[in-house]
């Protein structure tokens, strides 16, 4: 009787814990669609690429010694708040962490599967009815002669490897716009202060206007226009100050702290924010390998090439071992005895044969998803490539821009010189020097407004080139 239960629970064993698929057996034949895109992209070695790992460090994600040439401890002081406390840069950091739990979980099916249990009951087989305890354990193996579960737990890694160049393209893109935020907040201060001169002296010219047209000296349509002009300075000034009440609060955001402390955010005088790094006018197409979203385009692919082999595998045999060690008495006290226990050991070979064509729809599938992610890979290839080079475009424009405006200042600053002279000399009035100071304000806010735009340029160099600036 222990025979024949001890062969019933192997067997159940042995079947049980193994789902088979069964398939068409038909062989594809060489040279078909299996050998899709077969030599292409040969750099990309499946299985032997070298393995991503996370930064220890994060701020070796972000290259925090590039940041250190704006010169500016306030802005330093906010990346730092941006990485320890950005909601979304720990939301990258978890995600990492669960693919990771992920790829433990898959080795597991690499190991042997070992169980036990506790059985008590009560019940009449043969002869008097009588209680009884019984202790099974179980184990059951998949023989992996394929790799099959090993190519599993690959692709599963190279998803949690494609998560670790998600966390770092998170790092990468925070801390970017908070350089970005920063700037753009300076130039604003920029912006402002040289309105509120505006504005001055617009109400300056205002008033001018209103006391000459009272004394018949100029029309009323000229103390409308003043007038106008003063409303809309006023209005201008209101709306830069709105902007840049707005980007504090995406930088405090950004730096994970409320906006309601916005008052509290320092920042450098815009007269003394400058780059002393060096941008280069040209760069190798090379570098657009530092990029995250490139490098994990080909892990994606990597795992796409993983998988179609994984679907192929799934229609070769499967080979099983299993065990069984059952303790079983109607005393506790002798239970784990030799004469109460039954063992056994078994295995079986399992071949796929028809499963409704699952397999090879599943195959095709995979090859399907494969030359998908072939084609994002280029399709990332070419963005990348196009950002990269849309950067130094505006960096070279922007700066040929710059240097002109540079000139116009120049030319401005010395006709507002000879307008003091002539104001001095009393050949002009008041009102003449008021309106050509506010020409040579208007021009030097469009310098500093280049000037910023450059800063913002090197910046989205920067992250273009994944931080490796």
């Amino acid at each position: 009787m222990k025979k024949l239960l001890s062969l019933a629970i192997i067997s159940s064993l042995i079947g049980a814990n193994i789902v088979f698929a069964a398939e068409n057996t038909t062989v594809l034949k060489a040279g078909t669609e299996e050998n899709i895109q077969k030599n292409i992209y040969k750099r990309i070695k499946q299985d032997k690429s070298e393995k991503v790992l996370p930064q220890k460090n994060k701020y070796e994600y972000i290259n925090l010694a590039w940041w250190s040439q704006f010169n500016d401890e306030y802005l330093n002081d906010y990346i730092v708040r941006a990485i320890e406390n950005n909601k979304d840069l720990k939301s990258a950091t978890l995600a990492m962490q669960e693919y990771y739990q992920n790829v433990i979980m898959q080795r597991s099916s690499e190991f042997p599967n070992i169980s036990a249990g506790f059985m008590p009951g009560y019940g009449k087989a043969f002869g008097k009815t009588q209680g009884n305890f019984g202790i099974p354990i179980i184990a059951s193996y998949e023989l992996d002669i394929f790799g099959k579960n090993h190519n599993k737990t690959t692709a599963v890694r190279k998803l949690y490897e494609g998560s670790i160049l998600d966390e770092r393209a998170a790092y990468i893109a925070v801390v970017s716009a908070v350089g970005c935020v920063y700037v753009s907040i300076v130039k604003l201060d920029s912006l402002i202060d040289m309105q509120e001169d505006i504005v001055k002296l617009r109400k300056e010219i205002a008033d001018i206007m209103a006391i000459s047209n009272a004394e018949g000296i100029v029309s009323t349509s000229d103390l409308v226009k003043a007038n106008k002009a003063y409303i809309a300075g006023t209005s201008d000034l209101v709306e830069l100050k709105k902007e840049r009440t707005k980007l504090l609060n995406q930088l405090a955001v950004l730096v994970g702290d409320s906006p309601n402390n916005i008052e509290e955010y320092k920042r450098a005088d815009y007269k003394t924010l400058t780059f002393s790094g060096n941008i280069p006018a040209e760069v190798s197409s090379d570098v657009i390998m530092n990029r995250p979203d490139y490098l994990k385009a080909e892990k994606m692919l990597e795992k796409a090439g993983i998988d179609v082999r994984v679907a192929r595998k799934e229609m070769m045999p499967h080979i099983n071992l299993g065990g069984l060690l059952f303790f079983n008495s109607k005393y506790f006290d002798s239970l784990f005895t030799t004469s109460n226990m039954i063992w056994g050991v078994g295995g079986g070979l399992f071949q796929p044969l028809f499963q409704g064509f699952a397999l090879t729809a599943n195959l095709k599938a995979k090859k399907l998803a494969y030359e998908r992610s072939l084609r994002n890979y280029e399709q990332v290839n070419l963005t990348s490539m196009q950002e990269v080079n849309d950067s130094l475009v505006s960096i070279n424009m922007d700066k040929e821009k710059l240097s002109k405006q540079r000139d116009i200042q120049q030319l401005e600053q010395k006709d507002f010189v000879l307008t003091q002279e002539k104001y001095k000399e009393g050949i002009i009035a008041k009102l003449d020097l008021d309106q050509q100071q506010e020409n040579l304000l208007n021009v030097q806010k469009m310098v500093y407004n280049t000037e910023f735009d450059c800063l913002v340029d090197y910046i989205n160099f920067y992250k273009a080139v994944g931080a490796k600036a």
